[in-house]
């Protein structure tokens, strides 16, 4: 059995500003950065915040740098070692593991072997 609701002009657009307003605050709470509490739609187009973006960008040139002054070779585990002794904020496996797939994608460094870590040859 089908029922039908007949509303008046004045339901249909109580229900389409009611349904507005929740589009509204879905779509600010998926796009504020929880660093910062602004509002950054690159959170929905990209799945990062900018903050996020700017801190992974800092943490990849700071491993480049590190292999620059180190032996330019590491195991993972010790460039991972070394990464957290001398960068000033902290960051996770998660983050370095990323910052890691970013430059080999820019052909930065190279992965050989199973787990070391090495400067690619320009």
């Amino acid at each position: 059995v089908l029922k039908y609701q007949l509303y008046g002009s004045s339901g249909i657009n109580a229900e389409y500003g009611e349904a507005t307003r929740l589009h509204k605050e879905a779509l600010k709470q998926a796009a504020t950065d929880p660093k910062t509490g602004q509002i950054d739609m690159e959170i929905l187009m990209t799945g990062l915040s900018a903050s996020s973006r700017a801190k992974r960008a800092e943490l990849a040139k700071f491993v480049l740098q590190t292999l620059k002054n180190g032996n330019k070779s590491f195991k993972m585990s010790e460039l991972y070692d070394a990464c957290r002794e001398g960068y000033k904020d902290g960051f996770t496996q998660i983050q370095y593991e990323m910052v890691l797939k970013d430059l080999q994608e820019e052909n930065k460094i190279v992965q050989t072997g199973s787990r070391t870590i090495r400067l690619k040859d320009s």
